[in-house]
């Protein structure tokens, strides 16, 4: 990572402490003046980044990925967020080749049977059409909050991403669960749903369950592996650890 870049992000790690979720997405616009994604899960603290970004009118590309394994109620929230705020999501979606290998070598459920096979499905179904929803951008915008798990407690409101070589801003970084949802409530974002049926984090239909009181929030991903299993891969290094903006990986990217 170049010097120029290193300053850029303490300086936007620095303005972001004291700014509103609208202008945490207006310094990030105004920091470049190149591609700007920012991905969506249609769970509510996605949707209240994508009121920001309707919100403050910052030229964003919105986009999500369609695993084809989606809840129904996912897709009408999808439909109701383009209707309210004009805008389109775009969708990428696995390969269709990939996809009928995978279920040729695993079965449709395998991801079950094997924490490889899983991450094999996510790899396919989620990180590729990552990688092309990202190409060419200069900046990711996630809904990621810092205390939704272990592994996202390290992370900071901008980092460098050495392994996509582009900088990652999680805006809601400093938000609670409640925070989010006042924030949806007083703007009348439209929710999922899911959420009123004790599904809080929310993925891929089979891979998905409502938490139980006193669960994390998440839970309900992936409920049958261990709990530091519980990332897909789009916010893991290839190394196996949640990508951070640490100096040993700038070097790396060098």
């Amino acid at each position: 990572m170049s010097e120029h870049r290193q300053i850029l992000i303490d300086e936007l790690n620095a303005a972001f402490v004291a700014a509103t979720l609208p202008n945490r997405l207006r310094l990030l616009r105004k920091a470049v003046s190149g591609r700007i994604v920012f991905t969506t899960s249609l769970g509510v603290e996605d949707q209240a980044v994508t009121h920001a970004v309707a919100d403050s009118k910052v030229d964003f590309d919105v986009v999500t990925l369609d695993t084809g394994r989606l809840f129904p109620e996912t897709y009408d929230v999808w439909q109701r967020t383009e209707e309210k705020y004009a805008l389109r999501i775009k969708a990428y979606s696995p390969k269709a080749e990939a996809i009928e290998a995978l279920v040729a070598d695993q079965g449709i459920n395998g991801f079950y049977y094997g924490l490889d096979m899983r991450k094999a499905c996510c790899e396919i179904r989620k990180v590729e059409p990552l990688a092309r929803a990202l190409a060419g951008a200069d900046i990711w915008v996630t809904g990621l909050r810092g205390d939704q798990n272990a592994h996202r407690s390290h992370l900071r409101f901008v980092e460098w991403d050495a392994e996509r070589g582009l900088i990652k801003a999680n805006p809601l970084l400093d938000f609670s669960r409640d925070d989010v949802v006042t924030y949806a409530k007083a703007n009348d974002v439209p929710v999922n749903a899911l959420h009123e049926q004790g599904f809080v984090s929310i993925g891929c239909a089979p891979c998905t369950r409502a938490i139980k009181p006193g669960e994390s929030e998440r839970a309900g991903r992936w409920w049958w592996e261990s709990e530091d299993k519980k990332e897909c891969g789009l916010h893991v290094a290839a190394d196996g650890r949640v990508s951070r903006a640490k100096e040993t990986e700038s070097e790396a990217a060098e």
